[in-house]
């Protein structure tokens, strides 16, 4: 006969430490029934609490780890480089480590423990709260990403925290504030010394304020470090009648030649989007098109680009 489990305080959640279960009187033998797993030394967490995406990504899975960490964090601790990245929501690349980053304020001492990695840090680093954890801030938080980082990603991440919400041919979210500016990220890689700070420097002077997507911006990046001229981002366009094409991902307008970053994306969404680029076309620009697996070929994506200028008068 199966003895049913006992159930646990509600107030414990689906993530939690020993330490808490046992101040509410949940026993030892309750702590190690199959219905709970343990994702860090001294924390205990629900099977099944986290939904089973079929291919979750870089950023949610590192998401996951922060939160199921979270009971195990002092007050002296926080989030920081990559995990604190994940969890303000910026972009990743796949090949990031998921081990969780956890930053302890000297003097105590940073953790050691499976799937963290410790770090020392000063009371300097600004600290904000997000989904109850404590998290470094953004302009911070881009700054440690020197280590892990390349420049094209670090210029990806930085468009992330510096985009600006603005008004526009229905645009979500007008006047939201951006996480940060290019003067805290600048602020952030010279308060201190920092690893992959050239790295940093380098990356910053390519940081806008308009990109969208990790994508545009890596795509924009490419351009501009392969001789071609900069693209103005995620501007609206009328036709001569006044009427809206498009918000185009890059343009330039000078010469109508438009770059547009397709995504996965299917029904409604698709037909939108061919919608769009044949009015587009209509008007008289040039679309490029980029895939996912054009992105892979910089060579023929370069090509493609430089070719539509040409046609358009551009002396390259």
């Amino acid at each position: 006969m199966t003895r049913s489990l006992t159930s646990l305080p509600t107030a414990l959640g689906t993530h939690f430490s020993v330490a808490a279960a046992a101040g509410r009187g949940v026993k030892q033998d309750r702590l190690r029934a199959a219905d709970l797993e343990t994702p860090f030394y001294g924390v205990r967490m629900l099977v099944g609490a986290v939904a089973d995406d079929d291919e979750p990504g870089p950023e949610e899975i590192m998401r996951r780890h922060a939160h199921a960490y979270a009971p195990r964090m002092r007050d002296v601790d926080f989030l920081s480089h990559s995990t604190a990245a994940a969890v303000h929501n910026a972009p990743l690349p796949f090949a990031t480590d998921p081990r969780v980053h956890v930053s302890t304020v000297r003097p105590a001492r940073a953790p050691r423990t499976r799937g963290v990695i410790g770090h020392s840090a000063s009371q300097a680093v600004p600290v904000v709260m997000v989904s109850g954890m404590r998290v470094s801030g953004p302009a911070a938080t881009w700054a440690m990403l020197g280590e892990s980082l390349d420049v094209p990603w670090l210029v990806a991440v930085g468009d992330y925290f510096c985009r600006a919400w603005r008004e526009g041919y229905g645009r979500p979210n007008a006047g939201r504030a951006p996480l940060a500016t290019p003067s805290q990220l600048a602020d952030a890689v010279n308060s201190c010394r920092r690893v992959g700070a050239v790295k940093l420097r380098e990356a910053l002077h390519f940081v806008r304020c308009d990109s969208w997507s990790p994508r545009e911006s890596l795509t924009r990046h490419l351009l501009v470090t392969n001789g071609l001229p900069e693209p103005v981002l995620n501007n609206d366009f009328y036709d001569e009648n006044g009427g809206h094409l498009a918000c185009i991902d890059m343009a330039y307008p000078e010469y109508k030649v438009a770059v547009e970053y397709q995504g996965r994306v299917h029904g409604v969404q698709y037909s939108r989007d061919i919608e769009r680029i044949e009015s587009l076309r209509a008007d008289g620009w040039i679309v490029v098109q980029v895939s996912s697996e054009l992105f892979i070929e910089p060579g023929e994506l370069i090509r493609r680009v430089r070719n539509a200028l040409c046609a358009r008068g551009w002396q390259g």
